[in-house]
């Protein structure tokens, strides 16, 4: 079978995004898919099994699996229960996952739009993390 091409398989990191809102996921995803382009592939996990507010620690897991194929992936949650099914998630993982994902300690819309911007230009996992908890500190006023 040959190697699967497109953003899995280019080389940039991917995000995870993980949210307690299916809604605030997936508008966040599309936000930094405009900002960082085709290449940065962006998987997200939001909301409870039956659609509510919470989070799915499957869903979760899925999500992190299918984004640390290639340059690994960078992880980022809202807030509570979401990283603790993130924590429980990363600790499902087989070491050799585990050594391509990382979590972001960072604002989740912040940090998202600057990992997403890092990733866009082919830089390693460390780097996107890194960019995106630089942008806890970036002032809005």
């Amino acid at each position: 079978m040959p190697e699967p091409t497109g953003p899995e398989r280019n080389g940039h990191v991917n995000l995870v995004l993980v949210s307690h809102s299916a809604e605030i996921a997936h508008g966040l995803a599309e936000l930094v898919g405009q900002i960082a382009g085709p290449d940065v592939r962006i998987v997200t996990a939001g909301g409870a099994v039956d659609g509510s507010l919470g989070t799915d620690g499957g869903q979760v897991l899925e999500a992190i699996r299918q984004a640390s194929a290639a340059a690994g992936a960078v992880v980022l949650v809202d807030l509570g229960s979401s990283v603790l099914s993130v924590r429980a998630a990363v600790a499902e993982l087989t070491a050799a996952e585990s050594e391509r994902v990382a979590v972001a300690d960072a604002p989740l819309v912040e940090g998202a739009v600057a990992a997403g911007v890092a990733a866009s230009t082919g830089c390693s996992l460390a780097e996107a993390v890194r960019a995106a908890e630089e942008a806890r500190n970036v002032a809005k006023l």
